[in-house]
């Protein structure tokens, strides 16, 4: 992979990254703290947050392998779909004529 494409790559995955994090952030805060009336979190809200935040944590894991482990089928059937000819198309006919080329039905323009 040349040097623009992987830098590319990794800017889209630390974007990627970011999104799930502060989607993270916002639905956690949301969700745990209710008082904002002090500089400090409770007791009660730090652990709301910790376990809000290992949840969604654990199931972006999940998420993650399961992506892992049925990607390389997906892009394996796409192969052999790519490979197929198009329904109703038979393998052995003869491609039609491109515009500007004579058909081979025998008959000539003059007939």
């Amino acid at each position: 992979m040349d040097p623009a494409a992987e830098h590319q790559q990794q800017l889209r995955s630390l974007r990627d990254f970011l999104l799930v994090y502060n989607r993270m952030t916002e639905l956690c805060f949301r969700h745990c703290v209710s008082n904002l009336n002090y500089r400090l979190l409770t007791g009660q809200e730090e652990r709301c947050l910790d376990g809000c935040a290992g949840k969604l944590v654990h199931a972006n894991h999940r998420l993650v392998r399961a992506y892992v482990a049925t990607m390389p089928s997906i892009l394996q059937r796409r192969a052999q779909q790519l490979q197929e000819p198009p329904p109703g198309a038979s393998p052995d006919a003869p491609a039609a004529p491109g515009p500007g080329e004579p058909s081979q039905g025998g008959a000539s323009a003059g007939t």
